[in-house]
């Protein structure tokens, strides 16, 4: 059966910050230069802000360049930041510390980014875009020459066992003068994006960090809207890098969450059980006693910045937002640069179409972007996150030398590492024995993904996939004590036996998958390639 197609000037991969804002400033170039141009944007996502999961708290200026008038247009910024507060936990107590210059948050908003990019989609709507969400884009597309001539939805309605259903439905070509690929972090498309234009040849490997996050209803008396706090320090070790969040918003409600870098060492360490854990300390427990937990998520983010930037631009397309990694690590905001990008991203491509000149020369995105504040900001914060390979103490001692004494300028750029090359052997590491969720301040993974509204349609290929099927027995359980058990905050991966306890084998359970990306990124051997499943597919995130 052929594939449907349809045709539009550019094709936008993902509903996002960075992928509406370039939806809508095409829009305003073509109004304000009377150049018609036809802008597509397609979202894996059943609506657009479902898989959206940040923070967050907003810092505005790329906004104001992009939607001056967002108050007058009913934008979903309400909470302005009234406090910063940066604490260190030990084991049972806490020391406030001096707030870092790049973490105070003055003139910024506590949001819902999800609901941000709702409004944000209906900014773009009003503007003339074509948004379809539920859609997932599966395949990139190519001409004879090699180019990028636009992207395939995946195909509905294949069984199991990879045979069409009753419900099979051919997935469609989106053709595209340009393709704008905003599919935020660790992409599926934007990966092979990578390996063959090799997009990344001449940077340092990028980093990431996974970010579990859940949303509370607390007691009015505790709540302090405005309030944004952030800790370091306990229950992560010394030499691990993660801390946590805990932004007031609106209506009683707390945003709590934990980052941890995923280039840690230990293999018994668990992501979630960390976070569940940092819950109970003393000075974080009392806020959510008596509280109700309303949602839960979880997502990788890049952490590589400056050095880690890749090549922005191919023949056909461009990246934008965290596809290319635009996140600002101390600052602990991405929102605004992914605008950023997608609205400089947009003035390049938008030449390219009217003009009809070569896609490669989109080249002017890039020197654009290194002309721009983006560009700055990154470079000046770009040896803080690596500096952390020396331990907490050591990372905090550099920040502030690199901060006050260098002004973010030094004559030096520290490196990355690969993450998923930083585990070490099972059994040279210690294990982690972490306490029993308690159901009221601490809980499970399973009850968690309840809450996340994740639903796929059972009765289809999974879409964790693994390049070679005895890996996670031979290599993985046997050096690293399957780490996919613990670094996945959903559940997904289980090692299962015999009744004897013998003859192990993966057990995955791809329908419990919040598509955070991590499994892609840290297993030890990338065996695992974590692939777009049904559109529509994946967590339905409220307000997070």
């Amino acid at each position: 059966m052929e594939r449907e197609s349809m045709e539009f000037d550019v094709v936008i991969v993902g509903a996002g910050p960075s992928g509406l804002a370039s939806a809508i400033r095409l829009r305003q170039l073509a109004e304000e230069k009377k150049q018609d141009i036809s802008v597509c944007v397609i979202e894996k996502g059943s609506e657009v802000g479902a898989h959206i999961l940040s923070g967050a708290v907003m810092e505005p200026r790329a906004l104001n360049e992009l939607l001056p008038d967002w108050k007058q247009r009913g934008a979903p910024l309400h909470t302005l930041v009234e406090e910063d507060r940066f604490l260190l936990l030990g084991k049972s107590a806490a020391w406030r510390l001096p707030t870092p210059p790049q973490m105070k948050n003055d003139g910024n908003y506590i949001v819902s980014l999800g609901n941000f990019c709702r409004w944000l989609g209906e900014q773009a709507e009003l503007a003339g875009v074509e948004i379809y969400p539920g859609f997932s884009a599966s395949e990139v597309l190519y001409d004879d020459t090699g180019k990028v001539k636009g992207v395939a939805t995946g195909d509905m309605g294949i069984g199991k066992d990879g045979e069409k259903t009753s419900n099979y439905q051919r997935g469609i070509e989106l053709y595209a003068k340009q393709t704008i690929f905003a599919e935020g972090c660790r992409g599926s498309l934007t990966k092979t994006l990578f390996e063959r234009f090799s997009l990344d040849g001449d940077v340092s490997s990028q980093t990431y960090g996974i970010g579990i996050k859940e949303l509370w209803e607390i007691d009015s008396e505790k709540h302090c809207p405005g309030r944004v706090v952030h800790t370091i320090g306990w229950p992560m070790d010394t030499m691990t890098y993660g801390g946590s969040f805990l932004y007031h918003l609106e209506d009683n409600q707390v945003a709590v969450g934990f980052v941890i870098g995923l280039d840690y060492q230990n293999p018994h360490l668990s992501p979630f059980e960390e976070f569940q854990r940092f819950k109970t300390h003393p000075e974080i427990r009392p806020t959510f006693e008596n509280g109700r937990r309303i949602a839960y998520g979880a997502r990788a983010l890049n952490e590589g910045g400056y050095q880690s930037v890749p090549k922005l631009t191919f023949p056909g397309g461009v990246l934008i937002g965290c596809a290319a990694g635009f996140l600002n690590v101390p600052k602990i905001k991405g929102s605004h640069t992914a605008i950023k990008s997608g609205m400089l991203a947009a003035e390049a491509v938008f030449e390219a179409v009217v003009g009809d000149v070569e896609a490669n020369q989109a080249m002017s995105y890039e020197d654009a972007l290194k002309k721009s504040w983006v560009w700055d900001e990154l470079y000046r914060v770009r040896n803080i996150r690596p500096s952390f390979k020396w331990g907490i103490w050591g990372g905090l001692i550099y920040s502030a030398i690199d901060t006050f004494v260098f002004r973010g300028r030094a004559p030096w750029t520290l490196k990355h590492h690969e993450d998923h090359k930083m585990l070490k052997n099972a059994s040279k590491a210690p294990k982690i024995a972490y306490p029993k969720p308690d159901g009221l301040i601490s809980f499970d993974r399973l009850s968690s993904v309840f809450i996340s509204n994740t639903n796929h349609e059972e009765n289809q290929p999974s879409h964790l996939t693994l390049k070679d099927k005895s890996v996670p027995i031979d290599v993985n359980l046997a050096q690293f004590d399957a780490p996919e058990q613990r670094y996945c905050p959903a559940g997904v991966y289980e090692i299962v036996a015999d009744d004897n306890g013998s003859n192990p084998r993966l057990q995955i359970n791809a329908q419990n998958c919040v598509h955070c990306k991590t499994c892609d990124i840290k297993d030890p051997s990338q065996n695992i390639n974590w692939v777009v499943p049904e559109g529509g597919g994946g967590p339905n995130y409220p307000n997070m």
